[in-house]
């Protein structure tokens, strides 16, 4: 490493299963991110990536490698030239990258074909902080490490200049977040309920892995602002007797003690994981079943990725999202030479 930047650490999926013996999932914030990174790499979706936060991150690469760079755009170079986002790239021995500034996002995604070789703790490769394990020496990367990267599944030169197009994620500043009713709703008074659903929430400078803590209209409780403490979900929405909402993440506690409005879906979690201090919240209201159905449409769409880029896509095509049927995705094939249009569509056994 040159620079380890405001906060860089090594993350996979998680650490999941520990939660009753005290132990944080940790994990990255932005699963979207993280997953197609792998994808473009052509890792198993358990590789760990490296998780830069905000601006500083330098890292010279000491033997050849295929890349790939997603999430925020964090302004990333190669050897002080731009580079493009969201798509496969190899780099040589003395190729140095870089993040430079935010464009847009807040945290980028550094995926290596073959992952990197650290040994795993409690069954996962993600850096917890607070608790100083996991990762590389249980801390953020700094100047001076050295990471040895793993042996890739496949050859890496059919890796090389995979890319998703316009399926790659832009992140606004003012960002729309999908909720389902929490299981303390009922603590909370119907002009509380009303200002969470009708006004907007900044993000403060407090915020971080553990949460994100917000400002702005008051959400009143109807009794206590505390509740026998119970499991916290990633998404979870506490709020606190100020009645400012504290949205849980990645390093969150295993249990907590303030009545929960709401979580926020799964599907939306990469969303909130870039917001960063200033950006603008707003929630909407969805029943648990909407939840459930765009949770499977967010992993049919994985699922065709994965098959079209492990079967010769260059990139998707530019057909608008609304005119294909949910679980359909279009893709431009190149074989011998020749273009094709596909059209891919998972069929479901009853």
């Amino acid at each position: 490493m040159l620079k380890g930047g405001l906060l860089s650490t090594l993350q996979d999926g998680g650490r999941t299963g520990c939660q009753q013996y005290g132990v944080p999932v940790s994990g990255v914030m932005d699963d979207y991110a993280y997953r197609m990174g792998n994808i473009l790499v052509g890792n198993g979706r358990e590789e760990a990536v490296i998780e830069v936060t905000m601006m500083g991150f330098a890292a010279e690469f000491l033997q050849e490698a295929v890349i790939a760079l997603t999430g925020g755009d964090l302004t990333p170079t190669i050897n002080g030239r731009p580079v493009e986002m969201w798509k496969s790239l190899a780099v040589s021995p003395g190729d140095k990258l870089a993040f430079q500034r935010v464009k847009s996002g807040c945290r980028s995604y550094v995926a290596v074909a073959g992952g990197f070789d650290v040994s795993k703790v409690m069954g996962s490769r993600s850096t917890y902080l607070r608790g100083g394990f996991g990762g590389f020496q249980g801390r953020a990367l700094r100047k001076g490490d050295l990471m040895k990267i793993g042996i890739p599944e496949g050859a890496q030169d059919k890796c090389k200049d995979r890319s998703l197009g316009e399926q790659g994620m832009i992140y606004p500043r003012e960002i729309r977040i999908r909720v389902v009713p929490g299981p303390q709703e009922e603590a909370f008074t119907e002009d509380g309920i009303k200002n969470f659903y009708m006004e907007s929430y900044k993000v403060t400078m407090d915020s971080d892995r553990m949460g994100l803590r917000l400002e702005g209209r008051e959400i009143s409780h109807q009794g206590p602002a505390e509740i026998i403490s119970d499991g916290i979900a990633m998404g979870a929405i506490q709020i606190p007797g100020h009645g400012m909402p504290i949205i849980m993440m990645a390093d969150r506690q295993t249990a907590g003690g303030y009545p929960k409005i709401g979580n926020v879906i799964t599907a939306d979690l990469s969303k909130l994981a870039q917001a960063k201090p200033g950006d603008t919240l707003y929630f909407k209201k969805v029943s648990v079943k909407e939840a459930q159905k765009i949770f499977w449409q967010r992993e049919e769409q994985f699922k065709g990725m994965q098959y079209a880029l492990d079967h010769g896509a260059e990139k998707f095509c530019n057909r608008k999202e609304e005119s294909l049927k949910p679980g359909q995705k279009e893709f431009r094939i190149r074989v011998n030479e020749r273009e094709y249009t596909v059209l891919v569509e998972e069929k479901r056994k009853l």
